[in-house]
């Protein structure tokens, strides 16, 4: 999977069901630009039978949204096995972990995403690394979204550039206008959540026009 450092591209995550899955996927426009992502809590409701349904019905790129702290080798194979072209793994990991999964990843053709979830500075992290990941993700978690002053950390997307060839990933209640503020702050990758009515997380609502929405969100990430 090749990734271009001039471009942006926008990644839709899927939590809630299969259903969920089904319903939405068909309806999205097809782009180069755009990643699906079988989110975590899809993931352990339903293993990576998920992830072979998002196949079935996406050609482009899958995100496995493992967010690995152990295991690997174990868990990228089974991604990748599965359909995935992207797996993702937690910065607070073990070092041995996160050495292991690049290499895995690199070993197996799929893009390394190393999620920041839970704190810690990416920068300090990596630099011990034997090598980087292919995208850091910047993320506010969805337990985090309401919390006052809780903000996406975009000071780190120069510290990380400015060292690495490498993308930077902004997640974490995005919408139209927080994706604006994350490409001008340098992001490659804006994330949004697919999300129904009863969801109590800012998101793409599942029930309207998904293509229109996306292609919106399409067009403000590309500029």
């Amino acid at each position: 999977m090749f990734l271009d450092r001039k471009e942006r591209y926008f990644q839709l995550a899927f939590n809630r069901d299969i259903d969920q899955l089904y319903r939405v996927v068909p309806h999205i426009p097809h782009s180069p630009r755009i990643f699906i992502e079988v989110g975590t809590p899809l993931l352990k409701r339903e293993g990576m039978r998920a992830v072979r349904i998002a196949r079935s019905l996406w050609k482009g790129s899958i995100i496995a949204d493992l967010k690995i702290s152990d295991g690997a080798i174990q868990e990228v194979d089974m991604a990748v096995d599965a359909g995935a072209n992207g797996v993702t793994a937690l910065l607070s990991a073990p070092l041995e972990t996160l050495n292991l999964f690049v290499a895995r990843c690199r070993e197996r053709g799929a893009i390394s995403m190393i999620d920041t979830l839970g704190g810690g500075d990416p920068l300090k992290k990596i630099r011990q690394m034997r090598f980087p990941p292919d995208i850091v993700i910047l993320h506010r978690g969805r337990d985090e979204e309401n919390v006052y002053g809780k903000l996406i950390e975009y000071k780190h997307i120069s510290r990380l550039k400015s060292k690495y060839a490498l993308l930077i990933s902004v997640a974490g209640g995005v919408d139209l206008k927080q994706a604006r503020s994350a490409v001008f702050n340098g992001a490659n990758i804006v994330v949004g959540n697919v999300v129904s009515s009863s969801d109590p997380w800012a998101g793409l609502s599942d029930s309207g026009d998904i293509r229109d929405i996306v292609q919106k969100f399409l067009e403000t990430v590309q500029g």
